[in-house]
């Protein structure tokens, strides 16, 4: 076998008393390179001849039991300062039958330190053939059984998160092109665990990319934050966009090879929280809907005037909601303008002064429509269309309306129409739930109105 990093004992056996051997051959060629690559090695390595003679000892041997290179070569087994005398003979057995034995065989072992202290380690041995195949001795690979176990347990979790758990995972090289992905991130990005990696993450986020890879970048650079960031994206899938919410949680990976850290790229963990962020921001809106709904009723009944009471409701409506707010009552077989917030900016609702005139909505119109169906319309103009709101009569400003009609005492009396600019979502299904709420309160007082004559 190859010369160690020290020398490979070729003198008799010492007598144990911890002196090395008295003479050593010289060092075959290529021994430097051998010794630099056992020394370099994580882990510990020795290597007995088919006498069962220790013939190489690294430097991680050196450091786990603190026996030197210059100590351990050329003594016969571990007994009398590697092992204790009576685990000696059962050791020295289980390492050298390897030799007669294909693949490699694991064992624990308590050995003793150079200090009379006691390690337990776990090795990895197997046996060495010579050139004409006959058995030659055996190498040994071993570590304290702790790291051994720590680094088991490393590995067990790496492949336990890129399993199918209930979170995402992806590793990020620097240049922030995803390296590894589980199924649960592959799922949640709307593609395949292959066809995601090395691809930019733009290719997949239509809006939030930018916040995402600023997060990554900060980790990159300044280490992984404090706590958990919630990041809200729109997702480019095969089913159209899709809007997520993600609890993440990042990590700056480091090289544990090099002298000075050397980031590796980011690991990212993150959850899908859309359906309870909605679910809250759906409580928050009712909870805010239901308190103006109160405040505006408290309001309307401390007003003399209906119209006022009816403008009022209109006022609480708006916040939050709208932002503008039209009133068309049914005069015979037309409708006319009662009640109107400003055209130019966001305003309170007021009556028409002079008295309303009548409003010359084309066929088909929303507001024609929900007094038809007795019920709501919505409508949006579905893009940069100038003329959308011209066309129906409404402010510049509005991209998206809700028409709901005014019932009293089983009676149509009008449509509300709710209007909101460009900047906004478009009117749901909630939304018109609440402004038919809106528009019954609205329709009782312009009830009373008319009936009172003001």
């Amino acid at each position: 076998m190859s010369a160690s990093r020290s020398e490979t004992a070729s003198a008799p056996v010492p007598d144990g008393s911890g002196a090395g051997p008295a003479n050593a051959a010289a060092p075959e060629p290529g021994g430097d390179l051998l010794a630099a690559l056992l020394d370099g090695m994580d882990a510990a390595l020795c290597a007995f001849d088919a006498d069962g003679v220790v013939t190489h000892w690294n430097r991680e041997a050196e450091r786990i039991l603190g026996w030197a290179a210059e100590e351990a070569v050329g003594r016969r087994g571990f007994a009398g300062w590697a092992v204790r005398p009576a685990d000696a003979d059962e050791v020295q057995g289980r390492l050298m039958a390897v030799m007669d034995t294909p693949g490699r065989q694991v064992h624990e072992f308590a050995l003793l330190r150079r200090d009379g202290g006691r390690v337990l380690v776990r090795t990895q041995s197997a046996g060495v053939r010579g050139a004409d195949g006959s058995p030659a001795g055996v190498y040994c690979a071993f570590s304290e059984v702790h790291a051994q176990i720590d680094l088991e347990r490393s590995i067990a979790l790496s492949e336990a998160l890129f399993e199918d758990v209930s979170w995402g995972v992806v590793l990020l090289d620097v240049d922030l092109r995803p390296t590894v992905v589980n199924a649960y991130a592959a799922r949640a990005l709307g593609t395949g665990r292959a066809t995601l990696l090395g691809r930019p993450l733009g290719e997949l986020i239509v809006q939030g990319v930018e916040d995402l890879e600023g997060a990554l970048q900060h980790v990159l650079s300044e280490g992984a934050p404090a706590s958990p960031a919630e990041v809200w994206v729109t997702l480019r899938t095969a089913e159209g966009e899709r809007r997520r919410c993600w609890r993440s949680g990042f990590l700056r990976l480091s090289s544990p090879l090099a002298e000075e850290p050397v980031p590796l790229g980011v690991g990212w963990l993150f959850q899908d929280v859309t359906d309870a962020r909605l679910a809250e921001q759906d409580a928050d809106r009712l909870r805010f809907r239901s308190n103006q709904l109160h405040r505006a009723s408290r309001t309307a009944a401390e007003c003399e005037d209906p119209m006022e009471a009816a403008t009022s409701h209109l006022d609480y409506a708006l916040a939050g909601f709208a932002d503008h707010a039209l009133v068309d009552l049914a005069v015979g077989e037309r409708l006319v303008r009662a009640a109107a917030t400003p055209a130019g900016a966001p305003g309170p609702a007021a009556p028409v002064v002079g008295g309303g005139i009548p409003v010359r909505y084309p066929a088909g119109h929303p507001a024609l429509q929900a007094m038809d169906r007795i019920g709501s319309v919505r409508d949006s103009a579905g893009g940069a269309d100038e003329s959308w709101a011209a066309e129906r009569q409404w402010p510049p400003d509005a991209a998206h309306a809700l028409c709901v009609v005014l019932r009293s005492r089983g009676r149509t009396l009008g449509v509300l129409t709710f209007l909101r600019g460009p900047s906004r979502p478009a009117f749901e299904r909630p939304d018109a739930a609440y402004a038919e709420s809106v528009a019954g309160r609205v329709a009782g007082a312009l009830d009373l109105a008319q009936v009172l004559g003001t």
